[in-house]
């Protein structure tokens, strides 16, 4: 593994993330990762963070809430991860392994129990130091229509009700898996 600066690598972090990145966690045996277009990285308390959004119906939600930790997997080849983004982001890890079925690469994280993903090599190995409900009044309305469909049930993977629940996930590992 080669260890990199978060800041240098900024650019194409925020780039991917656009596109599609996952988010993996380890809780016990069970791993599972999903696709994630929403998230940040700051600086705050003097630490380096990667937030993420996760909605409160999410398999990930519950693996997060009991591990406290996670990686962000970043891809340097689209073409190769594109098929493997789409099927992560469409489907559920409570009752499937999608990284088995995708035949990706799980690699043991160095300062968390969360995996690094060989094919999707840039790796933020993360811990949860703080974490907050989002406040649906808070929300403007168009947006709270627009991403939190009010007719659409908890269990669909691709949209639904639920609210998202913060994680300040410090960055205590950057590097990319060779």
């Amino acid at each position: 593994m080669k260890q990199i600066d978060v800041i240098e690598y900024l650019p194409t972090i925020m780039t991917e993330l656009k596109k599609g990145i996952l988010v993996t966690t380890k809780n016990g045996d069970k791993v599972n990762s999903m696709t994630i277009a929403w998230g940040q990285i700051g600086i705050e308390w003097g630490k380096m963070f990667f937030t993420i959004y996760i909605r409160h119906g999410r398999f990930t939600h519950k693996q997060i809430e009991e591990s406290k930790e996670f990686t962000i997997n970043i891809p340097l080849d689209r073409k190769q991860t594109a098929k493997a983004i789409g099927y992560i982001g469409s489907r559920t890890g409570r009752d499937i392994n999608k990284l088995a079925d995708m035949n990706l690469t799980l690699v043991e994280g160095i300062n968390v129990k969360s995996p690094a993903i060989k094919e999707f090599p840039i790796t933020l190995e993360c811990k949860v130091i703080y974490q907050q409900e989002q406040e649906p009044n808070n929300i403007p309305k168009d947006i709270f229509e627009k991403n939190y469909p009010q007719d659409v049930s908890s269990d669909n993977p691709m949209s639904n009700k639920d609210l998202h629940t913060v994680y300040y996930g410090e960055i205590v590992n950057a590097y990319i898996v060779e």
